[in-house]
């Protein structure tokens, strides 16, 4: 008796879910899944509140910014919220020594001013459809997973091109539960988005890489952007001629701020997570992926900060790829000791030993599921060297700059060798190339060129010698084994980063040209990257998609096996509604966080000496004064505040929103210790960090002196 409460006690605590917490549900399903839990939890709206596809709804004040992050409209005249990281790329894109908006600021005074940001884009779900059965039902058993693929896409196509015929909308289908669910997204993308405002790195990025995934913070983490449209109101490509789009809602802002235990809902589009792995994909990820990433991001991060220090030209060139590279070097090392301290492995395995169980007291389930668990463990040690080889080559050798524009050289080569040639698809890869005054403009070869000596070297210390691109040869016989001669006589020799020899190259090209790229030293390392690259291909390939068969089997079984439970399918960037509630959280003993931080906070932090904590004077001023307008709360000024909801990258600049449906800040981040929730979620130190709208509004109001931009949103007390 004590043994069978035992195990049912491990049952509940490993497969059921306790809290509400948990789980990032597609807003299409919420009346039949959550809407009870939701309105228990404090929620007052109704589903239909939420998504809707007969009546405006909060879904369409949300978009996805441009290729992975959340935004929010929050005027009707198409203003757009936003993470100043999610910005920081287009903010960079406009700045200079001589105009560094990202150390600066910018706001435009008004709308003319607005600066445009081609090729970024923002895109909102005008409906979601559920497309499984005209899908699964074309699918036949034992379809290898290529062809299955294959397949889906054919279908899907079709089904994509009907649900959006005579319109301007565009659609894409996602697969859900690893293959066993498919929804098909009917899309309004914007082409004309234009920066409106951002503050100073100061505010925008304070703290910086120190508190990067910590708490407690105390970062300005927003931007403003504005969504244009064509006299019709339907997308257009940038024209002066374009109108502020007028959106189907807007966001109201709420000013009364957030009490521990308040409701909150994450409305965005997270980009991935992997909750339903087995034992053997978290100890892949623990024990090989997540090391040897955040060893390699290491040293790249090191080489880069040397040489963003040499000039303001070079720090502003490299500042967001340095942002994008350490982004996720932190928050590995967070995942890691997440992933440690829940035992999450052994988690696994005792998952994996109630399922076994659970099989085996049946016939028919011991022969459908009965050597799933044994053909995993050998898949994936199959799978495993292929994956290392992917990681390293991933974050090393295309770590290298050379390597990745080199890269763009191979559709040239291709459209010049090819049997009937292409003139037209030839120039445009040459004009893609010559056109590259962005990458040059952002690049700076000695810093690449101890890059390339490091990642080389790195690769060849760490990965087994069967796994080595031809180069290695190369650098065997004609340098003796030294890295650091081979570089130096290749960034030398090679003339294909030189920008003014590109251009004029290409200007006058010709296909039987093509022998003076193929023969430069750089496009021959880059070949024989590409050329490993194709011969792991197929052996990664096949590994992987036996893993995602057995998942998508392992998916199927445990929801056979948890008939009366809620599944939420992983992310996979596609829009989701996250809730939960405002609280604090104790990480290790005898630490407890408060839910939120204020103002004083960044005085306190405030170094003159440090980058990271520099405190622009207005601010000081403005602090020393408490001048914090109708956006203080007894001279103390909100700054960021944490809760429950389960968020992902992607969900970056998501509106979170309160119980009535009003904005109350910008989701922005997660807690170090609780970003493991990627794989497996903990809802005692699991925690979104949320920058509080109320010191979003004060910094564009008191700070910038933008309030024409609060002018135009609706505050409600």
């Amino acid at each position: 008796m004590i043994r069978k409460f035992f195990y049912l006690s491990v049952f509940v605590m490993l497969y059921l879910p306790l809290y509400g917490d948990e789980g990032m549900w597609l807003p299409h399903l919420l009346k039949q899944m959550n809407e009870a839990d939701m309105k228990e939890r404090g929620l007052k709206l109704s589903a239909d509140d939420i998504y809707s596809i007969n009546n405006t709804s909060l879904k369409d004040g949300v978009l996805l910014f441009g290729g992975g992050c959340t935004g929010e409209v929050i005027s009707g005249d198409g203003l757009l919220l936003t993470n100043h990281h999610c910005g920081y790329s287009s903010i960079q894109s406009h700045s200079s020594v001589q105009n560094d908006y990202l150390t600066t600021g910018y706001w435009a005074k008004n709308k003319s001013e607005e600066l445009s940001c081609p090729n970024l884009t923002a895109m909102f779900i005008i409906r979601i459809e559920d497309v499984t059965q005209q899908v699964v039902s074309h699918l036949e058993a034992g379809m290898s997973e290529s062809d299955r693929e294959a397949k889906i896409k054919s279908i899907t196509s079709v089904l994509e091109k009907k649900a959006i015929e005579g319109t301007h909308y565009g659609a894409m289908t996602r697969s859900f539960f690893y293959g066993n669910v498919f929804y098909m997204f009917v899309t309004e993308t914007f082409l004309d988005v234009r920066l409106v405002g951002a503050p100073p790195s100061s505010i925008g990025k304070f703290g910086d890489e120190t508190d990067n995934w910590v708490w407690p913070r105390q970062t300005g983490d927003f931007s403003l952007f504005r969504i244009y449209a064509g006299p019709d109101n339907k997308p257009a490509v940038f024209s002066k001629d374009n109108k502020p789009f007028k959106p189907r809602f807007h966001f109201k802002i709420s000013l009364a701020g957030v009490q521990e235990g308040d409701f909150t809902m994450v409305f965005g589009f997270p980009g991935r997570t992997n909750e339903y792995l087995t034992s053997y994909g978290v100890a892949l990820t623990y024990e090989q992926s997540n090391p040897a990433r955040i060893k390699i991001r290491k040293t790249r991060l090191a080489i880069m900060d040397e040489g963003m220090h040499l000039s303001d030209s070079i720090r502003i060139a490299y500042t967001a790829k340095y942002a994008t590279i350490s982004n996720y070097y932190k928050k590995w090392q967070g995942e890691q000791l997440g992933l440690k301290k829940n035992n999450a492995v052994g988690k696994k395995s005792e998952q994996e030993k109630l399922f076994s169980e659970w099989v085996m007291k049946d016939a028919e389930r011991k022969n459908k599921y009965g050597t799933l668990l044994p053909q995993f463990e050998m898949a994936y040690a199959s799978l495993k060297p292929y994956i290392k080889t992917s990681d390293y080559i991933a974050e090393t050798l295309f770590g290298i700059e050379l390597v990745t524009f080199v890269s763009n050289y191979k559709a040239v080569v291709a459209h010049s060798t090819a049997d009937s040639i292409d003139h037209q698809a030839l120039k445009k890869a040459t004009d893609r190339i010559a056109g590259s005054h962005l990458f040059f403009r952002n690049y700076h070869q000695p810093t690449d060129k101890k890059l390339c000596k490091a990642m080389l070297k790195i690769y060849f210390e760490d990965m087994d010698t069967a796994m080595y691109p031809a180069v290695h040869r190369t650098i065997t016989k004609k340098y003796k084994g030294s890295v650091d001669a081979y570089v130096d006589d290749l960034y030398k020799k090679s003339w294909l980063l030189k920008q003014e020899k590109v251009k004029a190259f290409f200007a006058e090209y010709k296909p039987s040209d093509v022998k003076k790229i193929t023969s430069d030293p750089a496009y021959v390392l880059y070949s024989s990257i590409a050329d490993l690259q194709a011969r792991i291909a197929g052996p990664l390939a096949v590994h992987n998609e036996e893993v995602l068969r057995l998942q998508r089997i392992y998916m199927m079984a445990l929801q056979e096996m948890h008939i009366d439970r809620k599944f939420y399918p992983d992310a996979n960037l596609t829009l989701r509604v996250a809730y939960g509630n405002v609280k604090g959280f104790a990480p290790r003993d005898g630490l407890v966080y408060k839910h939120y931080t204020t103002l004083d906070g960044v005085m306190e932090k405030a170094d003159p000496l440090d980058e990271e904590f520099i405190v622009p004077e207005k601010l000081t001023e403005l602090f020393n004064k408490k001048d914090y307008g109708r956006y203080g709360v007894n001279g103390v000024m909100p700054v960021a505040f944490i809760a429950t909801n389960h968020t992902t990258g992607g969900n970056s600049g998501s509106p979170v929103i309160n119980s009535r449906g009003e904005l109350i800040g910008t989701n922005f981040d997660r807690v170090w210790e609780g970003t493991m929730s990627d794989i497996m979620y903990d809802p005692e130190i699991c925690r979104n960090i949320t920058l509080d709208i109320r010191y979003t509004l004060f910094i564009i109001d008191k700070f910038a002196g933008a309030g024409y931009l609060v002018d135009e949103m609706t505050l409600v007390q």
